[in-house]
């Protein structure tokens, strides 16, 4: 009882402070960290789980490395939406031209609607884990309808809110891989010291893994959010119209949305590999072929409970869904706002679906193909890994324009890319450029 009253007296306890920022503190996160919740969707889950896996923690060194990497890309994009007030496709098309603009967002259409069809077919298998009974036609369109309703018909200030609660169902990876341990300094030496093995195996789930990392999705995604950000704060009128008059504080609280978001996803993706590596590599599962395979990684988390199995599936499937509720709807709205700048229809989740209806039509399009997606043949787990290749593939070019753009002082004055920027910026650019070269002589020897 003394201690609390001195603390209350003592309005200048440290503790007290930190205390009282953290309601401000999670109020000002918003686009970094739903693009960084959204980095680990289904096919980051599926990705970094098969990489542990098949490689143990051979690849644990990876979410180190990216790290810098994806923030620093994210933080261009960010600030590029932010000080501009426009979406990355509109830019594009301002700068260079529209015959630049077409294939980018085709490419960036096709690599979404592959990966929303990939999504929920990896959250209808979960469920078929636990209901086996109930058709996979049912779950995809149930899901899908879920998610064109929400974005439609949820307010954008609330829909933000509900994406950064699902960013709780990913913890379980976190929570398992305490659990599965393993020898710390081995962990740490794997976390530190790349490790790189000269397979065609090796080089395609290294492509997956930066492809599913730096998806070409989330540089639309975050450019046209933080320009929607100056809507909701009246900066702007509209999305393309007017420039904003944007604070330093308002920068460096940017900044530190970015580094929040992309630090949980890169965290997440380390504990999934190490969860993958304890629990699937040491006991001779080396290549995830189903749902339910995915889900024996989850397993040491509730080893001690009854019916383990099932528990493990349950939260995998929890997981799955809340990931894949979280990513679809940013995967389908990148595209619509890409699409949408192109063409200068208007544009925006916090407008009605009467004020951007084409907007809207993009979403609902995106969605209803990657439904059909799913009706196909092909393996949901394997489909996700496929979908991180063709996304490392499709970034390369974006990213290249992303780095012309942050450079240009007509576009973003005095707040272009700093040295530290630009070479980590165009280091990343060389090296995705190379894997993708590398994974496609190494392809033929794969399939």
């Amino acid at each position: 009882m003394v201690e609390r009253k001195n603390v209350k007296k003592n309005s200048n306890s440290p503790f007290r402070k930190f205390f009282e920022s953290i309601p401000g503190t999670l109020k000002s996160l918003g686009p970094g960290l739903i693009t960084g919740a959204s980095d680990d969707d289904p096919s980051g889950i599926a990705t970094y789980s098969q990489a542990g896996a098949k490689f143990g923690l051979g690849m644990l060194w990876m979410a180190l490395y990216l790290l810098p990497m994806i923030i620093v890309i994210q933080e261009m994009c960010a600030r590029i939406g932010l000080l501009s007030g426009n979406g990355l496709a509109a830019l594009i098309k301002n700068k260079y031209s529209i015959r630049i603009v077409y294939p980018i967002s085709s490419l960036l259409i096709i690599a979404n609607t592959i990966n929303i069809g990939a999504d929920i077919g990896a959250m209808s298998a979960s469920i078929k884990i636990l209901f086996p009974q109930i058709p996979l036609v049912v779950t995809s369109l149930l899901f899908s309808g879920i998610i064109i309703a929400s974005e439609i018909m949820i307010p954008y200030d609330k829909y933000v809110t509900v994406l950064k609660y699902l960013v709780l169902s990913l913890f379980a990876y976190v929570i398992t891989a305490i659990i599965v341990g393993g020898n710390a300094e081995e962990i740490f030496l794997a976390t530190i010291v790349p490790h790189i093995s000269f397979t065609p195996e090796f080089a395609v789930m290294f492509v997956a893994v930066i492809g599913t990392t730096m998806s070409p999705y989330l540089l639309f995604w975050q450019t046209s959010e933080e320009a929607e950000e100056d809507v909701a704060k009246h900066k702007i009128r509209e999305i393309g119209r007017g420039r904003p008059n944007v604070t330093r504080k308002e920068i460096k609280l940017m900044k530190r949305d970015i580094w929040t978001g992309l630090f949980f996803s890169l965290f997440i993706m380390w504990s999934i590999i190490i969860t993958s590596a304890g629990s699937l590599y040491t006991n001779g599962v080396n290549n995830i072929q189903s749902a339910d395979e995915a889900a024996l990684a989850l397993e040491p988390l509730v080893k001690t409970f009854p019916h383990a199995g099932q528990i493990a599936k349950v939260i995998f499937a929890l997981g799955i869904i809340g990931t894949g509720l979280l990513a679809i709807p940013v995967l389908a709205a990148s595209s619509a706002f890409a699409v949408s700048d192109t063409f200068g229809w208007k544009e925006g989740l916090e407008k009605k679906f009467r004020q951007a209806k084409s907007f809207y039509l993009i979403i609902i399009a995106s969605t209803l193909v990657g439904v059909f997606i799913t009706f196909s043949n092909l393996n949901p787990i394997q489909a996700l890994i496929l979908a991180a290749v063709i996304n490392a593939v499709v970034t390369v070019p974006i990213l290249f324009l992303v780095m012309r753009i942050a450079n240009d002082k007509k576009i973003l004055k005095d707040k272009t890319n700093s040295r530290y920027s630009n070479i980590v910026g165009w280091a990343t650019f060389a090296i995705m450029s190379i894997a993708v070269v590398i994974m496609a002589f190494s392809l033929g020897n794969v399939l």
